[in-house]
């Protein structure tokens, strides 16, 4: 029966352990070896998942319920807003239409969103990076009703992927007020973790 209980007490640490060291972005990839311009649009695709990997690790309750003032989004609010953005550049690479359901929250767990827009992300990077790939080809395309609008891929780059790159600042300045600061030993620089 001890042996039962412990092992139900360590199963929960086990799997996220094992999760969190399968999650892209802990350093960002190796650098293509050419520049195209959707090389480029993938790289700095890497950076903001690198980026989004190290804000969002090692959040606390406090950390995600934390707001500098009652009328600004949470840290997970804002937190949503990123997948949300994530999903948008996703649909953008894959010429899929955006269907906006007007919530802005999700119900899914933190580390389920965290997932999710990694792994968005990843796959955004991952096919930008395919041969025969356009960026003349892509667009965001916003679906709402019978009424579907088409923006070309220069909007994913000041519209979600900045847009993106803002909130994720804002993770971190939320989670050094809330008393949980961004490590240290994390090179944004080079892409690189010092152990």
């Amino acid at each position: 029966m001890k042996s039962l209980t412990l092992f139900l007490l360590l199963l929960p640490m086990t799997i996220f352990a094992q999760t969190n060291a399968e999650l892209p972005y802990r350093e960002i990839p190796a650098y293509p070896d050419s520049f195209t311009a959707e090389n480029v649009a993938a790289r700095s695709i890497d950076g903001l998942g690198f980026r989004f990997y190290w804000a969002t690790e090692g959040l606390r309750v406090e950390d995600l319920a934390f707001r500098p003032t009652p009328e600004s989004r949470s840290s997970e609010e804002t937190i949503d807003h990123i997948m949300g953005l994530s999903t948008m550049m996703l649909n953008a690479v894959k010429n899929q239409p955006n269907i906006r359901s007007g919530e802005e929250t999700s119900p899914l767990s933190f580390e389920v969103k965290r997932r999710k827009t990694l792994e968005n992300l990843h796959e955004a990077s991952t096919l930008l990076k395919q041969p025969g790939t356009k960026l003349e080809g892509l667009h965001i395309i916003r679906q709402n009703g019978e009424n579907r609008t088409e923006f070309p891929f220069w909007n994913i780059m000041n519209g979600p992927l900045g847009d993106a790159l803002w909130h994720v600042g804002q993770v971190v300045s939320f989670r050094r007020s809330s008393g949980n600061p961004f490590s240290s030993k994390v090179s944004v620089f080079s892409g690189t973790v010092r152990d």
